[in-house]
Parts: structure tokens; sequence; C-alpha cells
């Protein structure tokens, strides 16, 4: 059964456009934890675009589920990462200009950059997660740096525009999952994944760790974040037929 992971980014998103104190992400966090999220994720973005300093340092003292830290692998951000020592940190890329992370991390690409920052991290206590896309190269990679865990990308899952594509890139990520898990990997998975399409991502074998943002919060602005929360717990909790 994968346990849920709450990204709690777009209600900073909604103070920053006002630049106030509210909504507070760390109350999000909370009301999240009372649904049922087993993790909290959070992204420290370069261009500070949503989640601030601050957030993460309160989330660090409040959060009683895991907290999850995304972040470029970028010096800057690491110090801060080894600071705040959440429980766990997941490598992801990032470019200023994007609306939202576009691809998995070339892990392959960077190995050096990867490698320095990881160790930087898990020497802080930190484990280590990398973004990346479902792909073989990438998982060999991920797996060459010793890092914990990679978390798969599943945005052209997410945007398929057809049955036929939403399952080939659905089994994509099935033969992804059975390689990193060979490869003795954790596996998490994440990026566009909604109440309509959650399920058959859920059900993957190994899954252990799923990271949902958007569509929680998007709920959350109707039903409110703790029964949004609640909602796609029971989802990626199963049963499954």
């Amino acid at each position: 059964m994968a346990g849920l992971g709450v990204n709690i980014d777009h209600v900073a998103t909604i103070r920053q456009a006002r630049r106030t104190v509210e909504p507070d992400p760390v109350w999000a966090a909370a009301l999240a934890e009372l649904g049922g999220a087993d993790v909290i994720t959070l992204h420290l973005r370069e261009d500070r675009r949503h989640i601030q300093d601050r957030d993460l340092r309160v989330l660090r003292e409040t959060v009683q589920v895991k907290l999850n830290l995304e972040m470029a692998a970028d010096a800057a951000v690491t110090a801060i990462a080894v600071e705040a020592r959440p429980g766990q940190c997941t490598l992801v890329p990032e470019k200023r200009e994007e609306v939202t992370t576009e691809g998995g991390l070339d892990v392959a690409g960077q190995l050096d950059r990867v490698r320095d920052c990881s160790r930087q991290l898990a020497d802080a206590g930190i484990e280590v997660s990398l973004f990346i896309d479902p792909d073989l190269a990438q998982v060999e990679a991920s797996q060459s740096l010793g890092v914990a865990a990679v978390e798969f990308h599943t945005g052209r899952y997410a945007d398929a525009d057809s049955m036929a594509q939403q399952l080939k890139e659905l089994e994509t990520l099935r033969t992804a999952a059975r390689e990193a898990l060979q490869a003795g990997l954790v596996v998490h998975m994440g990026h566009g994944l909604t109440y309509r399409n959650v399920v058959p991502i859920a059900r993957i074998a190994g899954v252990s760790e799923l990271n949902i943002g958007h569509s929680i919060v998007a709920r959350a602005v109707m039903v409110g974040f703790q029964q949004a929360v609640r909602e796609m717990k029971t989802l990626v909790s199963g049963p499954f037929e």
C-alpha cells in the first residue's frame, strides 16, 4: 500500500500571490496530517515563488510525519537542507521559467553534481531520493550513487490524451518500478496525479509513496484541506479490486 505524500506548495502559492501571511502552509500541513497524510512535501525553489525559508524552519519543528524537501542540486539550497535536516530530500530539476517541474532529473548526465549533493545530504542523516523519468539508464545511474529511493515522474501518464497512450505510459512506469526494486531502491511516484487518475498508479506493485499537490489543494478550496486529503488517502490506500 502506497503512503500519501501531500505537497503543500500551492497553499504557499496562494499566499505569495498577495505577499501576505495567509493561507499558511504550516496550518495546511497540520490539517493534512489529520486527514491521513503519511508525508508532507514542499519544494524550496531558488526563486522562492511559493515556499519560503521560514516555512521550512517551522514545518521542521511541527510536522509529525516524514518531511520531504524537494530541491535542486544547488549548493545554497543544500546548505539550508543540511541545517534543517528534514527526513528526506528529493532532488529535482529546476528552471526559473517553468510553471512546474517539467521532467525528471538527468542523473546519468550529471553524476558528479548529483553525487556531491547526495553525499552532503546523506552525511547529515537525510534520506535522499532522486526524481527521475521512468528510464533504465536513470535507474542505473541512481543506483550507482547509493541513494535510498527514486521518485518516478508520472507526468507523461497524467498528460496522456488517449486511453491507449495512458496504458502505454502506465506499463512504462510498472517496468521502471520493477527495475528500481530489483536494484534495491525504494520506489516513489508523483507529478500530475489527480483523484481521477491516481488509482492505477497506486496499484503498481512496490510503490511506497505517492506525492500529490495541486489536485489536493484545488479540491481543498471546495471541501476543506483535511477532507481533501482524507479523500485522496482513501483512493491510494485501496483495497483494490
